[in-house]
């Protein structure tokens, strides 16, 4: 390995050093002093964060070419990294509250985004497939950490099957495309593959049922509103942005790179996916009572939004795919931050009525959770609005005017269940479970300010962060 090499996969081996280190002090660590492996994990991160922008400075291929360092990769080890930061400061609480926090979990979290990290930047199939699956691996057992909680329990036990099963999908796929083109680096594959190839759009699909599955797109979405309710709900918030913002950078560069010759065949695939992910999401989102249920069909709904920019199958639509995941991921995560606070020991209150008078009796909770919420509608001076202002000015460019329109449409019909949160939260008496809530710890206060001001800031002034996205959309 030359010093290129080790610089260029930094950031991973920090996080699986670092994940080493934590499992092997676990059991040396007195029950009252696990927090210390909070900040182990904390500042394991930090420092991949750091290894992540030097690494950066010196772009190019590692490992023969199965690993390359660009932009788009830089961006997206970015976006899980910062997921993972947002996720130990709102986890530390949520465990100890549960009576289950262990180094074990943190261990599994800088595991997951260890492999997250490795399929943002992966040029070659084998690495794609073997980072999904470190990935994949941790977050099925991240889904039922709380051992003695039968929702976590049947939350872990679907995930781990529906996931396998969609890993199996993708594997065929892979050796698919080997077999056509003899070869699993994406450039080879886009250089050898051809136009008319009818296996290698066999490939397409087969590939895209895995991938669709870990993006939570429709029709391959039967499985996030049971694990998200399940699992804990600071693993929710993981989920829902971590590991789906990894999915959806390999999806876009292996689709980019070594489809891209045969995008006509896969492109009404992916139109109708987008369609059918934010119509089934956002109507199936208005009839929930669960906030975590109804966060997980809103999150099949972005997933169709998402979409809608890789159909444009332009480099302004990459663009707009890594700025709105970027917005997503920090009020996603802020989202169930708030949720999980409230949601008490046993996590009890997780129904929509149970955050009656939140703006009385925690204003600034309520606020931020506020800012969280008109993001996911759209509001000017959010992220979100910029975000899917994004992503169907590059679905125009590229003539998807339909799919325009149906988003469009889908986004008003967004507004009802999200502004129906906003109600009671400010226009109701307080309930039981806001007049028990306790304080904001320092660490959740730090995370939910965090994710408020990204969205703030990527709402107000998006150029930065649009300006290097546009930069890092072009893909080789």
């Amino acid at each position: 390995m030359s010093v290129d090499d080790a610089i260029r996969f930094l950031p991973e081996l920090i996080l699986i050093l670092a994940a080493t280190l934590i499992m092997v002090c676990d059991p040396l660590t007195s029950t009252h002093r696990k927090s210390t492996l909070a900040v182990l994990a904390f500042v394991a991160l930090l420092a991949a964060l750091a290894a992540t922008a030097y690494s950066s400075t010196d772009p190019g291929k590692a490992f023969f070419g199965m690993i390359v360092v660009d932009g788009f990769a830089t961006f997206f080890r970015a976006i899980v990294i910062v997921v993972g930061l947002l996720t130990v400061l709102s986890s530390n609480r949520f465990l100890e509250r549960e009576g289950a926090n262990s180094g074990e979990f943190y261990a599994l979290l800088l595991f997951s985004i260890s492999g997250q990290s490795m399929m943002a930047a992966s040029n070659e199939l084998i690495i794609l497939f073997i980072g999904l699956e470190i990935s994949s691996i941790a977050s099925y057992v991240m889904a039922g950490f709380l051992r003695d909680d039968s929702r976590a329990n049947e939350s872990a036990l679907k995930y781990f099957l529906l996931g396998s099963f969609a890993s199996a999908f993708l594997l065929y796929g892979i050796a698919l495309v080997y077999g056509v083109t003899g070869a699993t680096n994406l450039s080879d594959i886009g250089s050898r593959m051809q136009p008319d190839s009818l296996l290698g759009g066999v490939a397409a699909a087969l590939m895209f049922v895995g991938f669709g599955f870990k993006i939570s797109g429709a029709p391959f979405q039967m499985w996030a509103p049971d694990v998200y309710q399940g699992a804990p709900t600071p693993v929710t918030a993981f989920l829902s942005a971590g590991p789906k913002a990894a999915a959806f950078a390999v999806f876009v560069r292996v689709f980019t790179v070594a489809f891209g010759n045969i995008g006509d065949r896969w492109e009404p695939l992916i139109w109708i996916s987008a369609l059918l992910s934010m119509t089934i999401g956002n109507f199936a989102a208005l009839g929930q009572t669960n906030v975590k249920r109804m966060l997980a069909y809103s999150s099949i709904a972005h997933a169709g939004y998402v979409l809608v920019a890789i159909t444009a199958r332009s480099e302004s639509g990459v663009a707009a795919v890594m700025f709105y995941l970027g917005a997503y991921a920090l009020m996603n995560v802020g989202a169930f931050t708030v949720v999980g606070h409230i949601s008490r020991k046993g996590e009890r209150y997780l129904r929509v009525e149970d955050l009656s008078g939140l703006g009385v009796r925690q204003p600034l909770t309520a606020a931020m959770f506020s800012i969280f919420l008109l993001s996911f509608i759209g509001v000017p001076l959010t992220a979100g609005f910029f975000g899917k202002f994004y992503i169907f000015k590059a679905a125009l460019q590229s003539d998807l005017i339909w799919l325009t329109v149906l988003g469009l449409l889908n986004s008003a019909v967004a507004a009802y269940y999200y502004l129906r949160v906003l109600v009671v939260m400010y226009m109701q008496e307080p309930g039981e479970a806001v007049n028990e809530v306790e304080p904001l710890s320092p660490a959740l206060r730090l995370s939910l300010i965090c994710s408020a001001a990204g969205t703030l800031i990527l709402g107000i002034f998006p150029s930065g962060a649009l300006h290097f996205a546009v930069k890092s959309a072009v893909l080789k």
